[in-house]
């Protein structure tokens, strides 16, 4: 009678242990993982995608829970006990108005070129203020369009998602809701004349953006 064959030496650990490492991996880590991440630094054989979903059931509810930031996963506070985590100073960081359009447009509009942002708000578009957006890890570079000149298109990052609790840019509000939370002015939008006496190095006008 044959011998029956041992197990793999490689065989993965128990689901349970496999929850065990992706909730240890994301706690200590402050940026989301993606899970071909997660697969590097598990064991052979692991499937953290399956490990996320059990983790996901299991904090739902909780006072923290596992979140989707992009194609990376990670765990946040949960949204309704935010006040909690506030402390008594904040940075002030302040963005031109300009800024602030420019970020709106390629979020909305990604992947956008620079000519496109321009054309949607009707006026040039300095490189100072795309830098500031770069700099700020807000946005980057994308693909290059696949029109004459192969234009670099502009697009909203992972840290920009993070910093306003967004899955991805569909979750993004509408103008009613930007209005609603005093956001967005009740103005025309940018491209319909209103920006068109100046360009953005002559925008002085500020807004403050305040983080936790």
């Amino acid at each position: 009678m044959s011998k029956p064959q041992n197990d793999s030496l490689f065989e993965a650990p128990p689901m349970g242990e496999q929850e065990r490492m992706v909730e240890a991996i994301l706690f200590a880590t402050a940026d989301p993982v993606t899970v071909q991440e997660l697969i590097r630094r598990m064991p052979h054989g692991c499937d953290p995608a399956e490990a996320i979903a059990y983790l996901r059931k299991r904090y739902d509810g909780r006072g923290v829970n596992l979140v989707r930031i992009g194609d990376a996963w990670a765990i946040r506070t949960a949204p309704d006990l935010g006040f909690l985590m506030q402390k008594e100073t904040v940075e002030t960081r302040k963005l031109s108005r300009a800024a602030i359009e420019t970020l709106a447009i390629v979020a909305y509009h990604q992947p956008v070129t620079r000519a496109e942002i321009e054309e949607i708000r009707g006026v040039s578009v300095s490189r100072g203020t795309v830098d500031q957006l770069i700099e700020m890890g807000w946005i980057r570079f994308g693909r290059r369009k696949m029109t004459p000149g192969r234009p670099v298109t502009f697009v909203v990052t992972q840290e920009f998602l993070d910093h306003f609790g967004l899955e991805n840019a569909r979750d993004l509000p509408g103008l009613k809701e930007l209005r609603a939370a005093g956001l967005l002015e009740n103005r025309p939008p940018p491209g319909a004349g209103a920006l068109g006496e100046k360009d953005d190095e002559d925008d002085d006008d500020q807004t403050e953006l305040f983080e936790d």
